[in-house]
This record gives structure tokens, C-alpha cells and sequence, in this order.
């Protein structure tokens, strides 16, 4: 299994380069081929490639991806390294390690690509999924089960996670020079500055929806009234409902002067929340068959990070999150992943397949 992780490891595949991305697919390719006999597929939905393996009507769907937010040239000041029970490198924790945990799992269950199991590798995970989504949903649809190979910090399974929905705003006024006309402008920064100071009304501490401005830009020199402001809008919520709410809220807001416009030119609710109740089956189900193999009992986690395991929560199918690596520092400098515990889910996760196909 190292020897699986380093190999894609030490392929970087950032989600803003396909052409890397698609090569770290044909490794997998290669990877399947040795794991389980049979090399599936490479396709292009939208410019990014992805991998399948099995059918695309499969009665158990497992997630993962291969692109990593590290940029080409990381390796050189993070290498690949593996030191007795820690593994190094970037994208090793988050998500490669579960890639190959997941072909562990079908070697262990000797289940091969028309056994009712597939996996679909993306490569826009980290950028929202937005070329792949599609290609989930028609997969997941019909599936007993959808199992993601995300990360764990602790070794806890994601039974929850918030749902995302991100914002691209533009706000138009009018320039004018600073200094000898400026009432004949419109500026936009202020309507952009009153935007920000509105929409942080909109979050909600209690049920923990969070409406958080991360980006903005406008104006070009100090002496001109700005005639544009472009801003940036996070937002997490654990309910669909509440996503909803906020999004009606930010769909409706308008400048306070008239001749100033508004344009949301990107985004809305990209992944709805992944509510409890769509994993507790499943989280169950693993929970047991941890304790059988002699592994203990497992524990469970909500989370504020979405995956696309939110995706497929969304359509109602029993999902759980949270089976691949365990380790810690996910996009950071001390990303690492657990050598010993790679075994432990693998048997789990082959467990965990053979009691769902047989239910």
C-alpha cells in the first residue's frame, strides 16, 4: 500500500491543471490494473478528467479524488516521505491514501468490476465539483450506498457536514475624479462596504450559519471614485433550509443608490448540507463491523467542510464520509497519514462492502 501511495503522491495533480490531473489519472489507471485486474476507465466531463472503475449503475458507489490544492513545484519543498508510522507529502492525507484504501478493500473482498461496486475518481473535488457533479449524481442514483474516502483527523467517520455556497458579486456605479468632482460619481466601494456590513447580519451563531465575505477588489487609482467593487461571499449552514434562507436574503439585496447595480456573476448553493440522519445507517452498520474485526468501536463527527459525499446526501442515498486517511494537516505544510491505520480501514471498508451487497 505505501508503495501505492507514493506512486500517486509523487504525481502532483493540483484541480487547476487537468493535464496533470489526467496523468495521475492514468496512474490509477495503472494502480487498478494491479490491485484488482482491471485498469477502468478515463473520461472528460467539462475539461477535467475522471476515472471509473466498474459500472456507472453500481448498487455501491465509492468517492474519491485525485486532485490536491498543491501547486506543480510542491514536492521539491515538501518530498514524499515515510518514517516508520507517518507519511509525508503533499496530498497524501487529503485524499490519496483513501484512493488506495479503497482498492485494498476490493482486493480484500476479491470483487471485481462487475461485482456491483464501482469508484469515481474526480479531479475538481477542491474547486467544488462543478464539472463532476453531474456524473455523481447519475452514479449515485439507484446506488444502496455511497461510501468517501475523505480524511479523518481522529479516526472519526463524517456523519455530518455543512453545506457550501459561495458568491462571485459585482457592484457598477459611475467614476468621477476624487478630487474636483466626485458628486458626479457613484461609488461603488461604499455600496460595497455597506454590502459586507449587511450580509454579516445574515449568519446565525446558534445554528451555526456562518455568511463570511473572503475576497474584494475595486477601484484602480487612489484619485478616482471606484466604479466597480467585485466581492467574494462564503457560506456554510447545517440545513438545506438555512442555505436557502441566506441565499433568498443574498439574492435580494440592492445598492442604496438608484442608479447603482448589482450582479451575482458566479456561484449560489454549489453543495447542500449533509443532514445526520442520511448516514446514521450506514455509520451504524460500520460501527459493528469495526468492533467485529476486533478494531473497536468507532466514532462520529460533524463537520463544516463539505465533500461530495454532500452531493449525494442531497438525493437522499444512505451516505458515510470520513473512511480514508487518518492523520491530520489537510492542505498544510504538515500533512501526514497514518501507515498502520491504512490496513484497519481497508478491512473495514472490505467488511462493510460484502455486509451491504448481501442486505
Amino acid at each position: 500500500m505505501i508503495d501505492s501511495v507514493r506512486t500517486l503522491v509523487e504525481i502532483e495533480s493540483p484541480s487547476d491543471n487537468p493535464d496533470a490531473c489526467r496523468r495521475c489519472m492514468e496512474t490509477a489507471s495503472e494502480l487498478s490494473q494491479s490491485w484488482l485486474g482491471s485498469p477502468g476507465a478515463i473520461h472528460e466531463y467539462n475539461g477535467q478528467p475522471l476515472h471509473i472503475w466498474g459500472s456507472r449503475t453500481p448498487q455501491v458507489l465509492i468517492l474519491g479524488h485525485l486532485d490536491t490544492v498543491w501547486p506543480i513545484g510542491t514536492l521539491q519543498r515538501i518530498p514524499w516521505s515515510c518514517d516508520g508510522e507517518v507519511m509525508r507529502g503533499p496530498g497524501v492525507f487529503d485524499m490519496k491514501v483513501g484512493v488506495v484504501q479503497a482498492w485494498a478493500a476490493l482486493h480484500l473482498a476479491g470483487l471485481g468490476p462487475d461485482d456491483g461496486v464501482s469508484i469515481l475518481l474526480t479531479s475538481d473535488e477542491e474547486i467544488g465539483s462543478r464539472a463532476s457533479q453531474a456524473v455523481i449524481r447519475e452514479m449515485a442514483t439507484g446506488a444502496k450506498a455511497v461510501l468517501v474516502m475523505e480524511p479523518s483527523i481522529d479516526g472519526a467517520l463524517k456523519t455530518a457536514r455543512k453545506g457550501t455556497s459561495w458568491y462571485d458579486i459585482r457592484i457598477r456605479g459611475r467614476a468621477a475624479h476624487a478630487g474636483l468632482e466626485p458628486e458626479k460619481g457613484i461609488n461603488a466601494l461604499i455600496e460595497a462596504a455597506a454590502l459586507v456590513t449587511e450580509f454579516a447580519t445574515y449568519g446565525d451563531a446558534e445554528l451555526g450559519t456562518t455568511v463570511t465575505p473572503t475576497t474584494a477588489r475595486a477601484g484602480v487609482t487612489s484619485n478616482t471614485v471606484p466604479d466597480e467593487a467585485v466581492l467574494g461571499i462564503d457560506v456554510r449552514a447545517w440545513t438545506a433550509s438555512e442555505q436557502q434562507r441566506v441565499d433568498d436574503l443574498v439574492r435580494a439585496w440592492r445598492p442604496s443608490h438608484p442608479e447603482a447595480t448589482v450582479e451575482i456573476f458566479g456561484g449560489g448553493i454549489n453543495r447542500s448540507a449533509m443532514e445526520p440522519s442520511v448516514s446514521a445507517m450506514l455509520f451504524t452498520l460500520a460501527d459493528s463491523v469495526s468492533a467485529g474485526l476486533g478494531f473497536g468501536t468507532l466514532e462520529s463527527r460533524a463537520v463544516g467542510g463539505a465533500s461530495d459525499g454532500n452531493i449525494t446526501a442531497a438525493l437522499g442515498i444512505p451516505t458515510l464520509d470520513g473512511l480514508g486517511a487518518v492523520g491530520d494537516g489537510a492542505h498544510a505544510d504538515h500533512e501526514w497519514a497514518s501507515v498502520s491505520a491504512m490496513g484497519q480501514r481497508a478491512h473495514i471498508m472490505s467488511s462493510l462492502i460484502h455486509e451491504l451487497l448481501g442486505s
